[in-house]
């Protein structure tokens, strides 16, 4: 993708309020499209589009789930970017796998799955996670600056939730003190963000930590 195309793409995502980490997957879908064919996706047609799906379905082995989430950014784009009129599906069945339920924990299995984290930062965010009733994104997502631990309020800020609306939640005393010490071990910056990536101005990826959640979880009490 040429850089004046992806500006005019990142720029329209952000007149129209599009939460980061909408803008990283339409960038991302995106740009698979066009690495696949070495080419500016805005040069591309509408049945070399349509080839490209079908080789994520049945050459790659994509799931339809990926593949439609891969379809909600590349459409995005060719709608508002290339200003294509009438834009199917480009042939991506709209059948869709059942959602599973979240899994919700006991009491007693909340309490085990902390026993066994060893590390402060992973028991942090897995603590955080469930005191306040938050979402993986959104807790990998918090700033130091969304903690109001002012004892007159106690919460805890979320931008850009679910439906891209911000709320608050609560935030409990135990909580603010693990914070605390977390925030001193890690010597994190205040224009950081609470819990870093490897890499250098990322926070913590959704895999990362779904990946300590479930490894964690597998541990032996």
């Amino acid at each position: 993708m040429s850089s004046t195309v992806r500006n005019q793409f990142v720029d329209h995502m952000d007149l129209n309020g599009l939460a980061e980490n909408t803008k990283r997957c339409y960038l991302r879908s995106v740009k698979g499209l066009a690495d696949h064919y070495n080419c500016s996706p805005d040069l591309l047609t509408k049945y070399q589009v349509e080839l490209y799906f079908k080789h994520l379905i049945l050459g790659k082995k994509v799931s339809l789930e990926t593949c439609n989430n891969y379809l909600v950014g590349i459409t995005y784009f060719y709608k508002n970017i290339c200003l294509w009129e009438d834009i199917d599906r480009f042939g991506v069945s709209t059948r869709r796998r059942k959602r599973k339920l979240p899994e919700v924990l006991s009491i007693e299995e909340t309490e085990k799955l902390f026993s066994v984290v060893t590390n402060l930062k992973h028991k942090v965010l897995l603590k955080t996670v469930y005191s306040a009733g938050l979402r993986i994104n959104e807790a990998i997502s918090l700033k130091p600056d969304q903690i109001e631990s002012d004892p007159s309020r106690m919460l805890i800020r979320v931008n850009q939730g679910k439906g891209r609306k911000d709320r608050y939640t609560l935030l409990s005393k135990n909580l603010l003190e693990e914070l605390r010490v977390y925030w001193r071990q890690y010597q994190l910056q205040p224009e950081g963000w609470l819990f870093p990536g490897q890499k250098k101005g990322e926070h913590l990826s959704y895999a990362g930590a779904r990946k300590i959640f479930v490894n964690n979880k597998k541990k032996p009490a």
